[in-house]
């Protein structure tokens, strides 16, 4: 099963909206930051304007956020792009007349669920801004590099 990356990239890009490194913010100049195609960058930042958290103007590459960054929750973010979809998803192609195959994924949904709370908890907590703050300390202190993040995934 394909490892969604809609939060991740979703943050990337509301990271270079508030930045604005590259004083241009096309789709085309976004998807190449992160290295996949403008029209997947179309459909995040479309779900980020319905959510209320960017602004933008067909036509004009500078969208803008909505808050400020304190203001904006990577719950905001996750509920934008993945809607109430849970982090964690329970097998349901089981064979139907196998008891314990469906007593497990019963048994397994509680604690998902346990899991989904706390995890909505923490998103909560963690911010946009503080995003930006661990990225700008690492840009001033480098600490891994690129080799380290693809060896985490």
């Amino acid at each position: 099963m394909k490892k969604s990356s809609k939060l991740s990239d979703s943050v990337h890009v509301l990271v270079l909206i508030q930045l604005d490194p590259f004083h241009n913010l096309t789709s085309a100049r976004l998807a190449k930051s992160i290295k996949t195609n403008p029209s997947f960058i179309r459909q995040i930042m479309s779900k980020l304007k319905q959510a209320g958290i960017i602004e933008s103007v067909a036509g004009h590459p500078q969208p803008r956020l909505t808050a400020e960054p304190k203001n904006i929750s990577l719950l905001d973010v996750y509920h934008a792009v993945e809607g109430n979809e849970p982090v964690l998803h329970l097998d349901t192609d089981i064979n139907p007349e196998c008891g314990p195959g469906i007593n497990i994924q019963l048994s397994l949904k509680d604690y998902y669920q346990d899991i989904q709370k706390n995890i909505e908890q923490q998103m909560e907590k963690i911010t946009l801004q503080d995003v930006i703050d661990n990225y700008e300390n690492r840009l001033e202190n480098p600490q891994s590099d690129y080799l380290e993040l693809i060896a985490d995934n």
